[in-house]
């Protein structure tokens, strides 16, 4: 089972984030708001994450199942919270909340360039922001060189997007 991965690394300012002029604190998953391109999040089912809920990562620490009755649709697709109190929480800033690239695993993302589903539970909130990995294999990697692979993931994502 996967623990809660807080870590605190030092702000990247990506090439696409400065090109655009955005100044979102959402990273680029957040500069697409709800007109994010047909592919940019991934969902099972017309679901994000799988139904998991994605203020309780940060709210709980940990994955928390979502629930159908507290629903909100952003980004194109549906995501279901595990309260109203947390769709409340992530309707008011989706981009605080909304995993990077889009909910697809962060690892293959910035390795490949390919989109790749997620596992909930393979996890991890760096500044602020959560990125989701395909299993625990693949986060052990991703953990070898998680500012670099972020720093990767930044410059592809709006390449991968764009292709979608």
């Amino acid at each position: 089972m996967m623990h809660r991965r807080s870590l605190l690394i030092g702000s990247t300012l990506t090439a696409a984030v400065a090109a655009t002029g955005a100044a979102q604190a959402g990273g680029l998953f957040g500069l697409f708001g709800d007109d994010a391109p047909q592919g940019a999040v991934y969902a099972q089912d017309g679901v994000a994450i799988r139904g998991t809920d994605p203020v309780a990562y940060f709210t709980e620490g940990k994955p928390v199942a979502g629930s159908a009755e507290h629903a909100l649709t952003w980004g194109g697709t549906n995501w279901h919270f595990a309260s109203a109190e947390n769709r409340a929480k992530f309707e008011a800033d989706p981009a605080a909340f909304a995993p990077q690239y889009g909910g697809y695993c962060a690892w293959a993302v910035a390795e490949k360039g390919e989109l790749f589903s997620t596992d909930p539970s393979a996890w991890a909130i760096v500044d602020g922001k959560l990125y989701l990995n395909y299993n625990a294999s693949i986060q052990d990697r991703w953990n070898k060189d998680i500012p670099g692979f972020i720093a990767e993931g930044d410059r592809r994502w709006p390449q991968i997007v764009q292709g979608s």
